[in-house]
């Protein structure tokens, strides 16, 4: 008989440590998942280099460091007056000013197309630490400026996080729109565009059902979520989920551990996109990244 319940706890011991182990292993799978997102970040085409965002007007508008520009540029970044960027009507031009050294692929240009038909990538320009581009939202067209010397990178402290709890690990079934569908976006500066969602995530949280509208971002699936934590633990404008294409029964897994707060908590000129009305989650999603903080809007 003793024989019997050593052999007993024994067998429960070992099986109590595989948990562990397990649950160990998966936990430092998100650090590291983790540790990958923040050097994204970081990295010089990461969302912490964002300097600026200058929307066009048609016509010439002037750019430059000094007073009086159309476009002003960081001080001390670049001369008082560096060029002209025209716009016209889906076309964006460029002219340097006289004696400003501004690179494209390492060599100086002094006039050179942006933005416009027939041209296969969106050229960017640098001088110093900075470089920029033309981005277009909606209809409006816009140049974003990043600086290597930012401050948002520079003082980056990293994000803290909810503890990795595999509860938040959950399976979700999409349910395809029986007719394509686009559903409507408004992203933070107020802007509206319809995009593709290929169906709403099912799962289940705590025994109750939940629905998330997915939007299509690449090869994965993208969620904009609201929950009860925002605006108290996390970032007060939502938060997002990237997940891959389900499988060929319509299954995919939504990993809360790996929410993670929009740009828009990091820096002032993204343009991050608002969880739709049908995205407000009745729970507290108590996973994933908090609220940056320093530099929210």
């Amino acid at each position: 008989m003793l024989t019997w319940l050593l052999s007993g706890c024994s067998a429960d011991s070992q099986s109590i440590e595989r948990e562990a182990q397990t649950n160990q292993t998966y936990i430092n799978l998100i650090d590291e998942w983790h540790r990958e997102r923040e050097a994204k970040l970081k990295a010089p085409d990461g969302w912490l280099t964002l300097a600026g965002l200058y929307w066009l007007q048609e016509g010439e508008n002037t750019f430059g460091s000094g007073a009086g520009h159309d476009l002003t540029f960081p001080a001390g970044k670049i001369p008082g007056n560096a060029g002209v960027i025209t716009l016209e009507d889906d076309r964006v031009s460029t002219s340097i000013a006289k004696g400003v050294e501004v690179l494209l692929n390492g060599r100086p240009v002094k006039e050179v197309s942006l933005f416009g038909p027939g041209l296969d990538t969106i050229p960017q320009l640098t001088h110093g630490s900075l470089t920029w581009f033309v981005i277009k939202r909606g209809d409006k067209y816009g140049i974003r400026l990043r600086d290597l010397e930012n401050d948002a990178l520079i003082h980056f402290k990293g994000i803290t996080r909810f503890p990795v709890n595999a509860a938040w690990r959950v399976e979700a079934k999409l349910e395809p729109h029986p007719t394509p569908k686009q559903i409507p976006i408004t992203n933070i500066v107020g802007q509206t565009t319809l995009r593709d969602s290929p169906g709403t995530l099912v799962f289940e949280l705590d025994g109750r059902q939940h629905r998330l509208d997915a939007l299509m971002e690449g090869e994965e699936l993208f969620i904009v979520f609201a929950d009860k934590t925002n605006g108290l633990e996390t970032y007060g404008a939502g938060r997002y989920l990237y997940a891959e294409k389900p499988r060929p029964d319509g299954t995919t897994i939504l990993d809360f551990n790996k929410s993670i707060n929009p740009p828009c908590d990091f820096v002032s000129y993204a343009t991050c996109p608002l969880p739709p009305r049908q995205n407000l989650l009745t729970v507290s999603v108590e996973a994933g990244e908090k609220s940056y903080g320093e530099y929210s809007r």
